[in-house]
């Protein structure tokens, strides 16, 4: 026979008997039963072992609760730690290079061991001489961004020009070298950058924080004209790449005068624009495709527009354009940058030569030019 064992629970439910029944007079039932003692299930084996079970369960139960409240108020420390792992390789990092830096400090300290303090006296007032000797030298040197030209039409010969409103005129190159200027003009505004002209006994600047081309003369210390650049970019949006407010560029050749510049509507492109010499306006414009801010300088000789790549070491005469018709090529023409930093370019037609301000040094670079005859087999 099988046996079937059920829970103390049913067991007790078992021990309840109806003794006897009976109805009261409104007719509800009335029934005398045989109950178990009242606390008879707290006696019962298994219902200790019940409660003793459940007492086990609901302690781990809390633990776990109290565990799980501890973690989530150590998640915002993960970062912390990952941030202090990365922080120690710096500290690592930095050991290292202070004791590279000790090894160096003792090589250098034994080194200035071996002088007696009276010779190193004796080196240091020599070489204070030196410094106030090269000093007095560089005195009438020029700053390293600066302008020198000279009018190509016009019987006054050499100028020389620097300072931002101050021009100093020397009759001779032999005047200038020397520091004998024979006559200086205070010009009633400030010019923008280093790309200003002489032509024909007048100076064409670009007026400072402005757009607005100017006309001097030197013989009236007056302005003749001045006119906007409609358009153009001014105040270092469109300069060379040496920076400097060189947005606009004026220039004189075997033609005439000339700026060139950039704008937005030719996103910043460089445009070329010949201008009428007297009253400043724009006699015809033509867009190129070459960005202002990638050219290092650039120049004007018969109409054609000779650009640099740069205005540091390596320079070369990398684009051209010919107003004449209105095409383009990219050269490969090597340019001397011997002091390393162009700041001015300009072409003089009387003297064949592009003066030069480079790094503070004043230099005439030659120009051959070749007129390159074509067949028909050529074109």
């Amino acid at each position: 026979t099988e046996s079937v064992h059920f829970p103390s629970f049913v067991l007790l439910l078992l021990w309840w008997q109806v003794y006897s029944s009976a109805q009261d007079p409104d007719g509800r039932c009335i029934c005398t039963v045989v109950a178990p003692e009242q606390n008879l299930c707290s006696r019962d084996a298994k219902s200790r072992q019940l409660r003793q079970l459940l007492e086990k369960v609901s302690l781990p139960n809390e633990l776990l609760l109290e565990l799980k409240e501890k973690m989530d108020e150590l998640l915002p420390l993960i970062p912390v730690l990952e941030q202090y792992k990365t922080d120690a390789k710096l500290i690592t990092q930095f050991k290292e290079e202070i004791r590279n830096l000790s090894t160096v400090l003792t090589g250098i300290q034994e080194e200035i061991g071996a002088y007696d303090y009276d010779e190193l006296h004796q080196r240091v007032l020599s070489l204070e001489t030196r410094l106030r000797d090269c000093m007095k030298k560089l005195s009438n040197v020029p700053f390293r961004e600066g302008s020198q030209t000279a009018d190509s039409n016009w019987p006054k010969g050499y100028s020389f020009y620097t300072n931002n409103k101050i021009v100093r005129e020397y009759k001779s190159i032999a005047d200038f070298v020397s520091g004998a200027e024979s006559r200086t003009y205070n010009l009633p505004f400030k010019w923008a950058g280093t790309n200003h002209v002489v032509y024909n006994g007048s100076l064409y600047f670009n007026k400072y924080q402005s757009n607005i081309i100017i006309k001097y003369s030197f013989d009236t210390g007056r302005v003749l004209a001045q006119r906007s650049l409609e358009y153009a970019g001014f105040h270092n949006v469109y300069p060379y790449t040496w920076g400097g407010f060189s947005d606009i560029d004026l220039m004189a050749d075997e033609i005439g005068l000339w700026a060139v510049y950039a704008t937005n509507q030719n996103a910043g492109n460089i445009v070329i624009s010949q201008l009428n010499q007297d009253t400043l306006e724009v006699l015809k414009s033509w867009s190129t495709g070459y960005p202002k801010r990638s050219a290092g300088e650039s120049f004007m000789i018969c109409g054609t527009l000779y650009v640099t790549n740069s205005h540091l070491t390596g320079a070369k005469v990398y684009y051209s354009y010919s107003t004449k018709t209105s095409t383009y090529e990219y050269t490969d023409i090597p340019f001397h940058n011997q002091y390393f930093h162009i700041s001015m370019l300009d072409y003089n037609a009387r003297d064949r030569a592009l003066y030069a301000w480079n790094n503070g040094h004043q230099v005439l670079f030659n120009v051959t030019l070749f007129h390159v005859i074509k067949t028909e087999d050529d074109t």
